[in-house]
């Protein structure tokens, strides 16, 4: 993959109609991406704003959610222990990544670290922050990174088992999401 842009932005339709805009920061330990999401969902408008640092190998070391309503601080250490507001979480532990539910971005993480090659499957545990009251649960998640590339991104069949859920996201070479079947598209 090419190094990420310093901004990114998608439009979110589907589920929710709102924005998304991200900037990405690489620094000597790994990345900051500090973004923003205002949407409206169910006719429920609401607004985040983040912080997310991972190291090199891009595993979560701490995010900072904030909400209109709440805030919510996860940080986990060396040894994959998470706190969640200073206070210990152990359910969270073996999570590499953090993932915001009404994030396209931070699909980037799993994606970034698990490093697949065409035709390469990898399982993601993600401490996963829902959108309206910011609870932090566990998320399982699988990527298969599809044999071929068209030349039109990258394509990766994801699925999250205790949602239901299945789509075929396409990120870009830079390894940023670019289409988000039912939630985004990249727009910058």
């Amino acid at each position: 993959m090419s190094a990420a842009p310093v901004t990114a932005a998608w439009r979110h339709t589907g589920l929710q109609e709102g924005f998304e805009v991200v900037t990405l920061n690489r620094h000597a330990g790994g990345h900051r991406l500090v973004g923003q999401i205002a949407a409206v969902e169910e006719g429920t408008p609401f607004a985040l704003r983040y912080a997310i640092e991972v190291d090199a190998a891009w595993h979560t070391r701490s995010a900072w959610v904030e909400s209109l309503a709440a805030s919510r601080g996860l940080e986990v250490d060396d040894q994959g222990r998470w706190r969640i507001d200073g206070e210990p979480a152990p359910h969270l532990e073996g999570c590499p990544d953090v993932d915001l539910e009404a994030s396209a971005c931070t699909n980037t993480l799993a994606v970034h670290r698990l490093a697949l090659q065409p035709g390469e499957a990898g399982e993601s545990r993600a401490a996963w922050v829902r959108s309206f009251d910011l609870r932090v649960e566990v998320l399982e998640q699988r990527y298969a990174r599809r044999a071929v590339d068209d030349g039109t991104g990258h394509r990766y069949d994801y699925a999250a088992p205790s949602l239901g859920f299945t789509a075929v996201l396409v990120f870009g070479d830079d390894g940023l999401i670019v289409d988000y079947p039912g939630l985004a598209r990249r727009t910058g």
